[in-house]
């Protein structure tokens, strides 16, 4: 009984918290990881914890190079837009 109380202390809590659920990449590298993991000796909880890391790391770099790749946009020089 003491186990349960302690699992649903440990689980309410997280599944309020916002910023774990919206791990980009972390679905799609731990699915990979897990199947990774299972054939290279069964280590599939292991294989889908790293490639949960892994996927997110990813997707902050691609992120990130995309941010930095999209045009910034400049602001309109003074007068522009003005009719007289």
């Amino acid at each position: 009984m003491r186990k349960q109380w302690l699992t649903l202390l440990v689980t309410v809590p997280m599944a309020f918290l916002p910023h774990l659920s919206s791990a980009k990449g972390c679905l799609k590298g731990a699915a990979v990881g897990g199947v990774v993991g299972h054939v290279a000796g069964h280590h599939a909880v292991a294989g889908a914890a790293i490639g949960c890391v892994v996927g997110h790391t990813r997707a902050k770099v691609k992120d990130r190079e995309a941010a930095q790749a999209a045009p910034q946009a400049s602001p309109p020089p003074p007068g522009a837009g003005t009719q007289k």
